[in-house]
């Protein structure tokens, strides 16, 4: 007996094959698939396959008379609980990410009001150009789940990420998002405030120069993405970055680290507090009015630069006495001993949880994180993965800890 209704989208590529094993896999799961095949996605499979393992009528042309009399696209792009795409070639997400609306799949994802979850894979060269990048940017901002592909070896012989994630990898993400989208289930943080700094501060040298440092904003933005998604209302306080504005969230822009802490305070009460911010620990004593000179005139010694320490943002809403958030989250960021500074860094800033967030490679800017979750109980270690999944499992165990009244709980290794 099914329980939910998919529409799963076929795109073109050689790993359309396995979205009718994932069709199977569904099915034994109580899910049904409804489905549209692409015309590139015909040339991997056969609408007759597909409506087999489906028992259900296939879908592959936008002007079809019949298909608009029985069911039109925009009836076919609400039929469902949630729509997938399997693969989502580059075309595909192109096609999304900028709205167009030239065949049956472009348009039903234009038309949808369901969830979407995307699940990638192309070459490598594809997956990394940046045209691709910014799309996949610009999908997950406006609400859509996008899986990260698989790295390994392809059809095409080369070697990276690009390959489709296992079926029972993509069908537990299916469930997962058909259970939080179900009708009357509240998002576990719904009513509750969260707020969430990003990206790196600017203190300013001069008018021209600052100092600063490599921080893109990415899991901040990832994080605030995810809160919004699990019902919470947040208010992202961010450093300068490129980052588009996740669906849902307030972003207050700011510039300095004494900048930041002010539109902290100026944004509580807050629920939830999750630090990821860089901020700067120092700032010039005095910003120059003029640019500064490599030597001053007539003398041979360059300038020295006087540093004051920045206020502790952290450590400040922590340790507030009146409006201190339920649940302080920060952010350690270190290059060596990660666990052993994290665990201290908790104690001293008086924080709940921290994440112990090794940046010794590319993390900073890069796509994926290797952190830990300190928490009183204990330590919890989480497997490298993208930032986008450390935001989704971050946003579930907070609200699994408000859902259970506050009490902590540590997750089995």
């Amino acid at each position: 007996m099914t329980s939910h209704r998919i529409l799963l989208i076929i795109g073109g590529g050689i790993a359309a094959y396995k979205s009718l094993e994932l069709i199977r896999e569904l099915s034994r799961r109580g899910v049904a698939s409804r489905c549209i095949v692409t015309a590139g996605g015909r040339e991997f499979v056969t609408p007759l396959s597909v409506a087999a393992l489906s028992g259900d009528k296939v879908y592959t042309e936008l002007f079809d008379l019949t298909d608009e009399t029985e069911m039109g696209h925009i009836e076919l792009s609400r039929s469902a609980d949630l729509v997938v795409v399997c693969p989502a070639t580059a075309d595909l997400m192109a096609k999304a990410a900028h709205g167009l609306a030239g065949d049956l799949a472009a348009t039903t994802l234009l038309a949808t009001d369901k969830p979407v979850l995307m699940v990638p894979a192309m070459n490598v060269r594809m997956w990394q150009h940046p045209a691709t990048q910014r799309n996949l940017r610009t999908l997950r901002a406006d609400g859509v789940r996008v899986l990260d592909p698989d790295i390994g070896v392809m059809a095409c012989g080369e070697v990276g990420p690009g390959r489709l994630p296992e079926v029972s990898v993509i069908a537990d993400e299916v469930m997962t998002m058909l259970d939080r989208s179900a009708p009357g289930r509240q998002a576990p943080l719904t009513g509750r405030h969260a707020l969430v700094t990003a990206g790196p501060t600017r203190e300013p040298l001069d008018p021209v120069r600052y100092l600063t440092n490599h921080s893109s904003g990415r899991q901040g933005y990832a994080i605030a993405a995810a809160l919004a998604r699990a019902g919470a209302r947040v208010t992202l306080v961010s450093g300068p970055v490129s980052q588009p504005v996740p669906e849902g969230v307030t972003r207050v822009s700011v510039e300095t680290a004494r900048d930041m802490l002010a539109a902290c305070e100026a944004a509580l009460p807050a629920d939830i507090f999750v630090s990821v911010a860089a901020v700067a620990d120092w700032r010039p004593n005095q910003s120059a009015a003029k640019k500064l000179k490599l030597k001053r005139a007539g003398s041979q010694q360059s300038p020295t630069l006087e540093l004051a320490e920045n206020p502790d943002i952290l450590a400040t809403l922590a340790g507030r006495t009146d409006q201190r958030p339920r649940l302080v989250v920060g952010f350690a960021a270190e290059t060596h001993d990660v666990e052993a500074l994290a665990v201290e860094k908790r104690v001293r800033k008086q924080c709940d949880w921290m994440v112990a967030n090794d940046v010794s490679g590319d993390v900073m800017g890069g796509a994926d994180n290797q952190i830990s979750l300190i928490l009183e109980a204990g330590v919890e270690r989480w497997s490298r993965m993208s930032k986008d999944e450390v935001a989704a499992k971050l946003a579930e165990r907070i609200g699994a800890h408000f859902g259970s009244d506050g009490t902590e709980t540590l997750a089995a290794e």
